[in-house]
């Protein structure tokens, strides 16, 4: 009796403990895995009705149909992927709600023959994020409504580990099998100040590292067969064997295919590229294209096409998000006349390329031979 009871015991503690998490993918099962994928093109997305992640994913205002319409003009133009933001808050406020609509997303990408890369977290602009209707644009300002997630009363918030915990478990879980999803970008540059709002934590840096493995470790628990990733994005002293900044430490040593930023001439993206390859894993630009800042079709998409990265860019269709204006619109906004040339985005509101030469040559790039 007491033998049977420690064995019936044992079993319960047995079914009752975690998964445990999933090994990184070796280079090898990382190249296997992008080995299966065409060259990956796409853009950074939120529909031209959203002005952040929240108004894009919320029940009142998702817009199933508008998505549809955009994601339409992505798959004409050759475009297979899209980086896509999500928030905490959905998933703590109506997990079940949130994640049928991740399904209706899904659902319309599947159609026009994208497969999104999802962003769990993220360090960039307001840190103030609240649930229902979301302020209108700022007049002239550059992504005048985007949101942390999570933001940095919740990082310092001890209280907060299970409800992100639940969140990361959670969303992908609910998708960990979903061959619809490319992959899962853990978080958006997790050490960016985000100067434009006062108040930030002087040490939101160590907070985020702290904090970042533990995530990684999450999402692993779920056991996801899409990659894990979280890309590198300040400076560029990436190569292996180099000294990093924690954070990229981190970055480097847990992502299962290697992400990063450029914003920077033809010549940057050549440097970081180069660099970066040097991990023997498949290697993912998830943010270029800054026309003022030098970064354009022209001069980075043809390097990605060369070296087989994944090329995603800032900003597809001109909308709620302002990320036709520049970064220094914070400073001097454009309320009186519109710059000079666009920063971001590739399609006016109803579609009609900002640049039809960049539109003709990303559809010769995504339909010609990759070497």
């Amino acid at each position: 009796m007491i033998r049977s009871l420690t064995t019936l015991l044992a079993g319960a503690l047995l079914c009752a403990s975690p998964a445990l998490a999933r090994d990184r993918w070796t280079p090898a099962e990382a190249k296997s895995w992008y080995g299966r994928q065409p060259w990956l093109v796409g853009a950074n997305y939120l529909p031209a009705t959203a002005i952040n992640q929240l108004e894009m994913w919320q029940a009142e205002s998702f817009d199933p149909a508008r998505i549809d319409l955009e994601l339409g003009w992505a798959q004409k133009m050759g475009m297979n992927t899209m980086r896509v933001f999500l928030h905490d808050k959905l998933w703590a406020q109506d997990s079940q709600g949130f994640a049928a609509r991740i399904d209706q997303f899904l659902a319309i990408a599947h159609r026009h023959g994208i497969k999104p890369l999802f962003v769990l977290f993220d360090s960039c602009w307001d840190p103030n994020s609240k649930l229902g209707p979301q302020h209108p644009p700022i007049p002239g300002v550059h992504n005048s409504g985007w949101v942390q997630s999570p933001g940095p009363a919740a990082l310092a918030d001890p209280r907060q580990r299970p409800v992100l915990e639940a969140y990361v478990k959670g969303v992908i879980g609910r998708f960990a099998k979903d061959d619809r999803i490319l992959g899962w970008d853990v978080w958006n540059e997790p050490d960016n100040p985000a100067e434009q709002y006062p108040g930030q934590p002087a040490d939101k840096a160590e907070m985020v590292t702290r904090l970042l493995p533990q995530v990684f470790a999450w999402a692993r628990s779920a056991d996801p067969s899409q990659p894990l990733t979280s890309g590198v994005w300040l400076g560029t002293d990436w190569a292996p064997g180099t000294r990093h900044r924690p954070i990229e430490d981190v970055q480097l040593g847990q992502s299962d295919v290697i992400s990063f930023h450029d914003y920077g001439w033809p010549e940057s993206m050549e440097t970081r590229i180069g660099l970066l390859e040097g991990y023997g894993r498949p290697v993912l630009c998830t943010e270029y294209m800054a026309r003022g800042a030098g970064s354009t079709f022209d001069g980075s998409l043809p390097i990605g096409k060369r070296h087989h990265v994944a090329m995603i860019n800032w900003g597809f269709v001109d909308g709620k998000e302002q990320t036709r204006l520049p970064w220094d619109s914070w400073k001097r906004p454009y309320t009186l006349e519109e710059p000079t040339v666009w920063f971001h985005d590739v399609l006016h509101t109803d579609g009609t390329p900002y640049r039809p030469a960049e539109v003709e040559l990303i559809t010769r790039l995504t339909h010609s031979p990759t070497p």
